[in-house]
């Protein structure tokens, strides 16, 4: 099983909205690296749910629902999209701010790319972005 993060503005799809569909195909991406890290999701993944934004904070775990698969809407083929399922809300959202503070954490994507919206996360990250939202 891999880890990833997935970053959303609020007023286009939020995790209230995520957690009132069985499962989202995550569309929208067009970034080539944040493409490339979405062709290496898999089915039964673990993916934070972060709103970007005014916000900037994790505030859920989903899992892929289903791995990558070719866009609907993408005549040339260059973009995939995956299925997201909402599993459950950190009781503590985990701001960016927290991120940034925790040495353990400055290697990740989220702090140094900041405008990447599909990174993947390492599983001692992980753990500690869980333990910090109170899972």
């Amino acid at each position: 099983m891999a880890y990833w993060l997935v970053k959303s503005e609020p007023h286009d799809w939020s995790w209230d909205d995520q957690l009132g569909v069985d499962t989202e195909p995550w569309t929208g991406v067009k970034n080539y690296q944040a493409q490339a890290n979405m062709r290496k999701m898999a089915e039964g993944d673990e993916v934070f749910f972060y709103h970007s934004g005014k916000d900037r904070e994790i505030v859920g775990i989903c899992t892929v629902a289903t791995g990558p698969y070719d866009d609907p809407d993408d005549e040339k083929g260059k973009f995939c999209l995956v299925d997201l399922k909402a599993e459950r809300p950190l009781s503590s959202p985990v701001s960016l701010a927290d991120v940034k503070a925790d040495e353990r954490l400055h290697h990740l994507a989220l702090v140094r790319q900041s405008r990447l919206s599909v990174m993947p996360i390492d599983a001692d990250s992980w753990a500690l972005i869980c333990a910090k939202g109170g899972r």
